[in-house]
This record gives C-alpha cells, structure tokens and sequence, in this order.
C-alpha cells in the first residue's frame, strides 16, 4: 500500500461533505491537504469553513493548508496553486470536488444556473489541472481524481436536467481525456462516483431533506475508495470512471453496511445510475 507521507493533494471544495471525507481519510495516512474552497464563513445551512476543514486535518494527523479560492476566477488558482507550492514543496494528487448542482429542466434553469455549473464543474475544474499539471509532471505516483459519473448517453439521463448532466459528464470526459494525454508523463487520471445518494448538504437542502439522507451513505464510502484510487503506483488505475461500490469489490471489500447512514435502510440510487 502507498504511503502518502510527503505527497500533497490539493482539493478543491474540501471544506464538508464528500471532499472534506476524502481529505481526511488521506490525512490520517499523511497527506499534505490543500484545501481551495470558498468557504471562510460559516453558512449554517452548509457548515463547515476552509479553516475549521483544515484544523480536523491537523487532528488527524496531516498537514493542512487553507487557501480562499472560487475556481471560477483563475487568478484564485494560480494563487493557491503557488501557495501550496511554497508550503508544500509541490503537487502530486488533484481532487476535481467542487461542483454546483440545479437538477431542472430546461425552462426551469436560469442562464446564471446554467453558467455557474459550467464555470464550476467544467472550466473550473479544467483551469486546477492545467494549472497543477507542471507540478504534477514532477509529482510522486502523480493522480488526477474527478468526482463525475460513468458516461451514459441515454435520453432517461440526459432529460430531466440536461444543464447539470451536461457539466458533469464533461467532468467524466476530462478525466478521460487526460489519462491519455498524460500517460506519457506517468499520471493517472480517473473518475469516481457514488452508486447511491450521500448524505451531504446539497442531499438534505437541495434534494430531498432528511429522507433521502435516511436512505443514503456517508461521504466514508467515497473516501475509502478515493483512497483505494489513489494508492496506486505506475498508472495501474488509469482511465476508469468508477463507481465506488466497485474499487472497494476490486480490494475485497463487499459488505458495504457499515456505510449506511440507517443501517438496514433502503438505499436510494444515486440519480446517474
């Protein structure tokens, strides 16, 4: 198993949910954590700051380094990029987290709506590679991971919320793209994605409350496999969009109960599945 000892991950959207599980989990086996997110002042309704992420890093174990960055401004990038440069020393793991979510149709979805899951999801995330990837080419068993569903060109998914799905399978498509553009400098780049709902802020606020919540598993699950993910060396996982249930079947791991936010519960498919 890989250690993460001196190797940086730099994470954007790290400060709850799903990215903030992930950073932690690579914490506690050493990581450098870059956290690029935009929260520095606690929303109630979200939780969680850049500062309060980044403190529970330290508790468990790795180094953390907070940075204020909307990835719809380059400029905030390239901040962060040479911030964490400096701490660090470098940049060896990209996490693509950060994302904007409006399940609507297309009458229901404003043009602010439409640009901001495409600035987010899809310039955004390209801009944080484009702009780690010099530090990347030099990084210890260097990985991109993105979080985006498998690509699946089929009316039932592409119709009830054409503006979202859009965005996310060019997430899917980058992740792609960029494991053979780079294989020629020794990067791995894959996709991962959930096979049932999270419970996250966006489920509970944004989805369906605390019933779906019920009816889902924790961000651990993702972390765990992200962890899987990226533990491994000489590009031997390259090219994949995964699901999560299927990296952990891969290291033996099948009863998945312990994930379950109600254990015994109904779980809920995730909406690209």
């Amino acid at each position: 198993m890989t250690s993460f000892n001196n190797r940086t991950v730099f994470i954007t959207g790290g400060s709850r949910g799903i990215g903030k599980a992930i950073a932690l989990k690579l914490a506690t086996h050493g990581a450098n954590i870059v956290i690029a997110a935009k929260s520095v002042e606690e929303n109630p309704k979200l939780g969680g700051t850049i500062f309060s992420a980044a403190n529970e890093i330290e508790n468990a174990g790795g180094k953390a380094l907070a940075v204020q960055t909307d990835i719809r401004i380059e400029e905030q990038i390239i901040n962060a990029v040479n911030k964490a440069v400096e701490t660090f020393g470098g940049i060896d793991i990209v996490i693509n987290n950060a994302s904007a979510i409006q399940l609507t149709g297309t009458a229901e979805t404003e043009a602010k709506r439409f640009d901001l899951m495409h600035s987010i999801n899809v310039r955004g995330s390209f801009l944080v590679v484009q702009h780690c990837l010099p530090y990347l080419k030099k990084g210890i068993h260097p990985h991109i991971l993105t979080l985006s569903p498998p690509i699946n060109i089929v009316s039932k998914w592409l119709s009830p919320h054409i503006a979202y799905t859009m965005s996310k399978y060019n997430m899917s498509m980058m992740a792609l793209a960029w494991a053979e553009e780079f294989k020629k400098d020794g990067i791995a780049s894959n996709a991962l994605w959930p096979q049932t709902t999270i419970d996250t802020a966006a489920v509970r606020n944004l989805l369906g409350g605390k019933v779906l919540a019920d009816m889902s598993r924790t961000p651990d699950i993702l972390a765990d496999a992200a962890f899987y993910i990226l533990s491994k060396q000489n590009l031997a996982y390259t090219g994949n969009t995964f699901i999560d249930e299927q990296v952990l079947a891969n290291e033996g791991i099948t009863n998945l109960d312990k994930y379950a936010v109600i254990p015994g519960a109904t779980l809920y498919k995730d909406l690209f599945l």
